[in-house]
């Protein structure tokens, strides 16, 4: 049983990511006190904050941050960019094993959109992408995220701290997948088929990405669910966490 620290608990991911874990010793740290979680609230811009909190714990999933595609400089410069320098540099201070960071697929959304002055869509002829591929941002968002990623590589490289970047996808219930499924906005409602990551292929993949035995370091994965239409990479998260989604959005949308 790992002892796992979840900055971001709140959000929808999060909230997903604690059932995931549920068979292990979790912490949840939040922004603010909520009433349905039992936690911690901490500042992850404040080392003073966040590096006590993660004092413990063999794993961070490292979720908090503004979430936004539409989100300003200023608040990814803070939250996204400062606020993971922090997690890293607590993780490493208090000796933790593994940090997972929340990465996302806009970090490559660039390959495959379908409409340049919206980031959520998607051309018919997207090209496959592997995590391995050079990132093409599409937000100060996704640059920030770019960032955090590079700064994994670092940690993971200089001082040998294990590392997950997970890009994750769109989760969304069955019925919030159908409800953007306009007829008259293919483009987006291809681009939420094609990234689309059910509650239940969420929980799996977090947890394995917290606790599965690592075939390098920094390990960087896509986490969509097996999508008819996606057309960012599953081999390597299958491959390297054993990941095994069960769910395709054309199952759902049909």
């Amino acid at each position: 049983m790992a002892r796992i620290a979840v900055t971001g608990a709140a959000g929808s991911v999060g909230r997903e990511t604690l059932r995931g874990l549920e068979s292990h010793e979790v912490t949840a740290l939040t922004h603010r006190e909520h009433d349905d979680i039992d936690g911690e609230v901490v500042e992850i811009t404040e080392p003073d904050s966040i590096g006590p909190a993660l004092a413990g714990h063999d794993v961070v999933v490292h979720l908090a941050g503004n979430p936004s595609p539409e989100a300003e400089w200023d608040s990814v410069l803070h939250a996204n960019i400062d606020g993971t320098y922090n997690v890293y540099e607590a993780a490493l201070e208090h000796d933790l094993d593994r940090v997972v960071f929340a990465s996302t697929n806009h970090v490559s959304q660039m390959h495959g959109i379908g409409d340049h002055t919206r980031p959520e869509t998607m051309a018919d002829d997207a090209p496959p992408v592997r995590p391995d591929d050079p990132t093409r941002p599409d937000s100060y968002y996704a640059v920030s995220k770019v960032s955090g990623e590079a700064l994994g590589s670092y940690y993971a490289d200089r001082h040998g701290l294990e590392v997950v970047d997970l890009r994750i996808g769109w989760l969304l219930t069955p019925d919030e997948l159908r409800e953007r499924q306009d007829e008259d906005d293919p483009e987006a409602a291809r681009y939420a088929r094609a990234m689309w990551l059910s509650p239940g292929d969420c929980r799996d993949v977090v947890e394995k990405a917290a606790t599965a035995d690592l075939p390098e370091n920094p390990l960087t994965v896509n986490a969509i669910s097996r999508n008819s239409e996606r057309y960012l990479s599953l081999t390597e998260t299958m491959r390297g966490l054993g990941y095994e989604p069960n769910d395709d959005s054309a199952e759902v949308v049909e």
